[in-house]
Protein backbone atom coordinates (compact mmCIF):
# COMPACT_ATOMS: atom_id res chain seq x y z
CA UNK A 1 0.00 0.00 0.00
CA UNK A 2 1.43 3.32 -0.84
CA UNK A 3 1.90 6.10 1.82
CA UNK A 4 -0.70 8.32 1.59
CA UNK A 5 -0.12 12.00 3.79
CA UNK A 6 -4.10 12.53 4.26
CA UNK A 7 -4.95 8.56 5.84
CA UNK A 8 -2.08 9.85 8.05
CA UNK A 9 -2.97 12.82 9.05
CA UNK A 10 -6.96 11.06 9.60
CA UNK A 11 -5.12 8.88 12.24
CA UNK A 12 -4.05 11.31 13.99
CA UNK A 13 -5.12 11.32 17.94
CA UNK A 14 -5.68 14.86 20.09
CA UNK A 15 -6.07 14.21 23.48
CA UNK A 16 -9.13 16.00 24.62
CA UNK A 17 -7.79 17.33 28.64
CA UNK A 18 -11.47 17.32 29.49
CA UNK A 19 -12.29 13.85 29.59
CA UNK A 20 -9.98 13.66 32.71
CA UNK A 21 -12.40 15.03 34.34
CA UNK A 22 -14.59 12.28 34.52
CA UNK A 23 -12.16 10.68 36.62
CA UNK A 24 -13.46 11.97 39.78
CA UNK A 25 -14.34 9.05 42.53
CA UNK A 26 -14.27 6.34 40.17
CA UNK A 27 -11.72 3.44 41.24
CA UNK A 28 -9.26 2.30 39.40
CA UNK A 29 -7.10 -1.24 39.52
CA UNK A 30 -3.48 -1.07 38.45
CA UNK A 31 -1.43 -4.06 37.79
CA UNK A 32 1.94 -3.70 37.53
CA UNK A 33 1.90 -0.12 39.15
CA UNK A 34 4.82 0.14 41.79
CA UNK A 35 7.02 0.65 38.62
CA UNK A 36 7.64 2.38 35.04
CA UNK A 37 4.23 3.39 33.71
CA UNK A 38 2.44 1.86 35.96
CA UNK A 39 3.92 4.13 38.65
CA UNK A 40 2.75 7.10 36.18
CA UNK A 41 -0.62 5.91 36.05
CA UNK A 42 -1.43 5.72 39.40
CA UNK A 43 -0.45 8.98 40.06
CA UNK A 44 -2.53 10.21 37.29
CA UNK A 45 -5.44 9.05 38.16
CA UNK A 46 -4.87 9.74 41.76
CA UNK A 47 -4.20 13.52 40.61
CA UNK A 48 -7.63 13.77 39.23
CA UNK A 49 -9.81 12.44 42.00
CA UNK A 50 -9.64 8.96 41.81
CA UNK A 51 -9.44 5.79 44.02
CA UNK A 52 -6.88 3.46 42.69
CA UNK A 53 -5.82 -0.05 43.77
CA UNK A 54 -1.72 -0.61 43.78
CA UNK A 55 -1.83 -4.40 42.35
CA UNK A 56 2.28 -6.07 41.93
CA UNK A 57 4.19 -8.77 43.33
CA UNK A 58 4.58 -8.27 47.15
CA UNK A 59 8.46 -7.71 46.49
CA UNK A 60 7.06 -4.14 44.96
CA UNK A 61 5.81 -2.95 48.15
CA UNK A 62 8.21 -0.61 49.31
CA UNK A 63 8.11 0.93 45.72
CA UNK A 64 4.53 1.16 46.14
CA UNK A 65 4.23 2.68 49.42
CA UNK A 66 6.76 5.25 48.79
CA UNK A 67 4.30 6.64 46.03
CA UNK A 68 1.51 6.51 48.40
CA UNK A 69 3.36 8.32 51.35
CA UNK A 70 4.33 11.03 48.22
CA UNK A 71 0.30 11.66 47.66
CA UNK A 72 -1.70 14.49 48.19
CA UNK A 73 -4.65 12.05 49.68
CA UNK A 74 -2.70 8.98 50.14
CA UNK A 75 -6.09 7.25 51.97
CA UNK A 76 -7.21 7.06 48.43
CA UNK A 77 -4.79 4.47 47.09
CA UNK A 78 -4.25 1.35 48.43
CA UNK A 79 -1.69 -1.56 47.41
CA UNK A 80 -2.51 -4.62 46.95
CA UNK A 81 0.10 -7.58 46.41
CA UNK A 82 -1.03 -9.78 43.37
CA UNK A 83 0.80 -12.19 40.74
CA UNK A 84 -1.23 -11.90 37.86
CA UNK A 85 -0.99 -15.29 37.54
CA UNK A 86 -2.38 -16.68 40.68
CA UNK A 87 -6.11 -16.52 40.17
CA UNK A 88 -6.56 -16.75 43.82
CA UNK A 89 -4.77 -13.48 44.51
CA UNK A 90 -6.13 -11.69 41.53
CA UNK A 91 -9.66 -12.75 43.14
CA UNK A 92 -8.42 -11.48 46.67
CA UNK A 93 -7.48 -8.13 45.28
CA UNK A 94 -10.47 -7.54 43.20
CA UNK A 95 -12.63 -8.37 46.59
CA UNK A 96 -10.58 -6.05 48.58
CA UNK A 97 -10.83 -2.74 45.83
CA UNK A 98 -14.40 -3.66 45.88
CA UNK A 99 -14.33 -4.00 50.09
CA UNK A 100 -12.89 -0.86 50.38
CA UNK A 101 -14.00 1.44 48.00
CA UNK A 102 -17.47 0.11 46.63
CA UNK A 103 -16.46 -0.79 43.71
CA UNK A 104 -14.35 -1.09 40.47
CA UNK A 105 -14.73 1.05 37.25
CA UNK A 106 -12.11 0.80 35.46
CA UNK A 107 -9.01 -1.76 35.08
CA UNK A 108 -5.38 -0.80 33.75
CA UNK A 109 -3.70 -4.56 32.75
CA UNK A 110 0.05 -3.07 33.05
CA UNK A 111 1.74 -5.97 34.13
CA UNK A 112 4.23 -7.13 31.57
CA UNK A 113 7.73 -8.55 31.49
CA UNK A 114 10.61 -8.90 28.64
CA UNK A 115 13.05 -11.70 28.53
CA UNK A 116 16.58 -11.05 29.39
CA UNK A 117 17.98 -13.93 27.15
CA UNK A 118 17.77 -14.07 23.18
CA UNK A 119 14.45 -16.97 23.10
CA UNK A 120 15.64 -17.88 19.22
CA UNK A 121 19.06 -18.79 20.54
CA UNK A 122 19.68 -22.83 18.82
CA UNK A 123 23.59 -22.43 20.36
CA UNK A 124 22.85 -22.82 24.00
CA UNK A 125 23.19 -26.86 24.59
CA UNK A 126 23.43 -28.73 27.48
CA UNK A 127 26.22 -31.63 28.08
CA UNK A 128 24.79 -34.04 25.45
CA UNK A 129 24.93 -30.82 23.40
CA UNK A 130 21.06 -31.15 23.17
CA UNK A 131 19.06 -28.14 23.06
CA UNK A 132 18.36 -26.29 26.39
CA UNK A 133 13.87 -25.31 26.63
CA UNK A 134 13.75 -21.68 26.49
CA UNK A 135 11.67 -21.07 29.81
CA UNK A 136 12.13 -18.16 30.47
CA UNK A 137 10.54 -17.25 27.13
CA UNK A 138 7.69 -19.72 28.51
CA UNK A 139 7.33 -17.24 31.68
CA UNK A 140 7.30 -13.84 29.43
CA UNK A 141 4.15 -15.43 27.42
CA UNK A 142 2.38 -16.43 30.81
CA UNK A 143 3.01 -13.05 32.75
CA UNK A 144 2.06 -10.81 29.42
CA UNK A 145 -0.60 -12.67 27.72
CA UNK A 146 -2.16 -15.15 30.13
CA UNK A 147 -1.91 -12.67 33.21
CA UNK A 148 -3.79 -9.83 30.97
CA UNK A 149 -6.53 -12.49 30.20
CA UNK A 150 -6.96 -13.27 33.62
CA UNK A 151 -7.04 -9.42 34.60
CA UNK A 152 -8.99 -8.71 31.91
CA UNK A 153 -12.22 -12.09 32.81
CA UNK A 154 -11.98 -10.66 36.52
CA UNK A 155 -12.51 -6.72 35.19
CA UNK A 156 -15.59 -7.85 33.10
CA UNK A 157 -16.60 -9.85 35.69
CA UNK A 158 -16.64 -7.36 38.38
CA UNK A 159 -17.97 -4.05 36.27
CA UNK A 160 -20.67 -6.08 34.48
CA UNK A 161 -22.61 -5.53 37.10
CA UNK A 162 -22.31 -1.79 37.76
CA UNK A 163 -24.70 1.06 37.19
CA UNK A 164 -24.49 2.69 33.87
CA UNK A 165 -22.06 5.81 33.95
CA UNK A 166 -23.18 9.16 32.14
CA UNK A 167 -21.58 7.81 29.00
CA UNK A 168 -24.13 4.70 28.98
CA UNK A 169 -20.88 2.37 29.31
CA UNK A 170 -20.55 0.46 33.12
CA UNK A 171 -16.60 0.83 32.76
CA UNK A 172 -13.45 1.22 30.73
CA UNK A 173 -10.34 -1.56 30.33
CA UNK A 174 -7.84 -0.56 28.92
CA UNK A 175 -5.29 -2.99 28.11
CA UNK A 176 -1.39 -1.91 27.67
CA UNK A 177 -0.01 -3.79 24.27
CA UNK A 178 3.20 -1.84 23.48
CA UNK A 179 4.15 -1.15 19.25
CA UNK A 180 5.79 -4.97 19.42
CA UNK A 181 1.94 -6.02 19.32
CA UNK A 182 1.97 -4.77 15.56
CA UNK A 183 5.82 -4.69 14.46
CA UNK A 184 8.09 -6.93 15.52
CA UNK A 185 10.89 -6.48 13.99
CA UNK A 186 13.65 -6.69 16.61
CA UNK A 187 14.01 -9.94 17.47
CA UNK A 188 12.45 -10.08 21.18
CA UNK A 189 10.58 -13.44 20.33
CA UNK A 190 8.95 -13.72 23.13
CA UNK A 191 7.90 -10.72 24.38
CA UNK A 192 6.82 -9.50 20.95
CA UNK A 193 4.43 -12.89 21.21
CA UNK A 194 3.01 -12.34 24.27
CA UNK A 195 2.26 -8.70 22.91
CA UNK A 196 1.00 -9.48 19.56
CA UNK A 197 -1.45 -11.95 21.55
CA UNK A 198 -2.73 -8.88 23.59
CA UNK A 199 -3.58 -7.38 20.45
CA UNK A 200 -5.55 -10.27 19.39
CA UNK A 201 -7.26 -10.50 23.17
CA UNK A 202 -8.26 -7.05 21.91
CA UNK A 203 -9.95 -8.26 18.99
CA UNK A 204 -11.36 -11.06 20.36
CA UNK A 205 -12.90 -9.38 23.57
CA UNK A 206 -14.79 -7.26 21.84
CA UNK A 207 -17.87 -9.29 21.17
CA UNK A 208 -18.74 -10.01 25.34
CA UNK A 209 -17.44 -6.65 26.58
CA UNK A 210 -20.13 -4.55 24.35
CA UNK A 211 -22.43 -7.00 25.62
CA UNK A 212 -22.07 -6.70 29.19
CA UNK A 213 -21.96 -2.43 27.96
CA UNK A 214 -17.91 -2.33 29.16
CA UNK A 215 -15.63 -0.56 26.46
CA UNK A 216 -12.18 -2.51 25.82
CA UNK A 217 -9.05 -0.19 24.87
CA UNK A 218 -5.60 -0.50 24.08
CA UNK A 219 -2.43 1.72 24.23
CA UNK A 220 0.55 0.63 22.34
CA UNK A 221 3.53 2.52 23.88
CA UNK A 222 6.90 2.98 21.35
CA UNK A 223 10.17 3.53 23.40
CA UNK A 224 9.34 4.64 26.99
CA UNK A 225 12.48 5.17 29.07
CA UNK A 226 11.45 2.08 31.81
CA UNK A 227 13.75 -0.66 33.07
CA UNK A 228 13.10 -2.38 29.48
CA UNK A 229 15.27 0.24 27.80
CA UNK A 230 18.41 0.57 30.31
CA UNK A 231 20.16 -1.28 27.62
CA UNK A 232 20.17 1.57 25.22
CA UNK A 233 18.40 3.96 26.29
CA UNK A 234 21.69 6.60 25.99
CA UNK A 235 22.11 5.46 22.57
CA UNK A 236 18.41 5.77 21.63
CA UNK A 237 18.53 9.66 23.03
CA UNK A 238 21.91 10.22 21.25
CA UNK A 239 19.74 8.86 17.80
CA UNK A 240 17.37 11.94 17.82
CA UNK A 241 14.58 9.17 17.60
CA UNK A 242 11.71 10.06 19.09
CA UNK A 243 10.58 8.47 22.56
CA UNK A 244 7.59 8.79 25.48
CA UNK A 245 7.78 10.00 28.66
CA UNK A 246 6.04 7.77 31.41
CA UNK A 247 3.89 10.67 31.93
CA UNK A 248 2.98 10.88 28.37
CA UNK A 249 1.67 7.16 28.28
CA UNK A 250 -0.24 8.08 31.54
CA UNK A 251 -2.21 10.79 30.40
CA UNK A 252 -2.70 8.66 27.13
CA UNK A 253 -3.88 5.32 29.02
CA UNK A 254 -6.36 7.59 31.04
CA UNK A 255 -7.51 9.88 28.37
CA UNK A 256 -8.61 6.58 26.49
CA UNK A 257 -10.30 4.39 29.13
CA UNK A 258 -12.34 7.93 29.51
CA UNK A 259 -13.30 8.29 26.00
CA UNK A 260 -17.32 7.26 25.59
CA UNK A 261 -16.58 6.97 22.03
CA UNK A 262 -13.69 4.67 21.67
CA UNK A 263 -14.51 0.94 21.96
CA UNK A 264 -11.67 -1.75 20.36
CA UNK A 265 -9.39 1.29 19.46
CA UNK A 266 -5.46 1.34 20.23
CA UNK A 267 -3.41 4.47 20.89
CA UNK A 268 0.21 3.92 19.38
CA UNK A 269 2.18 6.36 21.33
CA UNK A 270 5.50 7.90 20.92
CA UNK A 271 6.56 10.90 22.11
CA UNK A 272 4.37 13.87 19.67
CA UNK A 273 2.86 11.11 18.28
CA UNK A 274 -0.18 9.51 18.80
CA UNK A 275 -2.01 7.28 15.86
CA UNK A 276 -4.73 4.91 16.83
CA UNK A 277 -4.26 1.29 14.77
CA UNK A 278 -7.03 -0.81 14.81
CA UNK A 279 -10.13 1.15 13.84
CA UNK A 280 -7.95 2.22 10.81
CA UNK A 281 -6.57 -0.93 10.07
CA UNK A 282 -10.10 -1.95 9.56
CA UNK A 283 -11.10 1.35 7.50
CA UNK A 284 -8.02 0.21 5.13
CA UNK A 285 -8.69 -3.05 4.73
CA UNK A 286 -9.39 -2.98 1.32
CA UNK A 287 -6.62 -1.12 0.52
CA UNK A 288 -5.01 -3.62 1.57
CA UNK A 289 -5.90 -6.75 0.73
CA UNK A 290 -9.18 -6.11 -1.63
CA UNK A 291 -12.84 -5.22 -1.52
CA UNK A 292 -13.55 -8.64 -2.10
CA UNK A 293 -11.34 -9.66 1.49
CA UNK A 294 -13.20 -6.55 3.14
CA UNK A 295 -16.57 -7.85 2.28
CA UNK A 296 -15.76 -11.67 3.23
CA UNK A 297 -14.17 -10.69 6.47
CA UNK A 298 -17.39 -8.12 7.08
CA UNK A 299 -19.34 -10.82 6.31
CA UNK A 300 -17.96 -13.44 8.19
CA UNK A 301 -18.10 -10.96 11.17
CA UNK A 302 -21.84 -10.50 11.14
CA UNK A 303 -22.28 -14.02 10.54
CA UNK A 304 -20.45 -14.76 13.66
CA UNK A 305 -22.06 -12.17 15.69
CA UNK A 306 -25.63 -13.15 14.94
CA UNK A 307 -24.74 -16.39 16.44
CA UNK A 308 -23.38 -14.90 20.26
CA UNK A 309 -19.77 -15.72 18.77
CA UNK A 310 -17.80 -18.79 17.35
CA UNK A 311 -19.40 -21.98 18.08
CA UNK A 312 -16.44 -23.73 20.25
CA UNK A 313 -15.51 -27.48 19.45
CA UNK A 314 -14.76 -30.10 21.81
CA UNK A 315 -11.23 -31.10 20.92
CA UNK A 316 -9.78 -34.58 22.48
CA UNK A 317 -6.87 -32.66 23.49
CA UNK A 318 -8.65 -30.68 26.01
CA UNK A 319 -10.52 -33.62 27.67
CA UNK A 320 -7.80 -35.34 29.63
Amino acid sequence: MLYCPAQSKMASIQLDPTLLNNIKFKTVVVTGAAGGIGLEIVRLFESHGANVVMADLERARPAAEALIATLPDPSRVIFVPANTLVWAEMKEMFKTAIKTFGGVDTVIANAGVMESHAVLDVETVDANGDLLEATEASKVIDINLKGTLSTLRLGLHHIKDNDKHPDGSRGSIVLIISTSGYFGGTGVAAYISSKHGITGLLRASQLEATKHGIRVNAVAPFVTPTSMVGGFASQWAASGLPSNTTQQVAQVVATISEDPNRRGACYLTCGPIIREMELTRNALLSQWLGNDVAQLMAGAGSFFASMGGYPLPRLEALQS
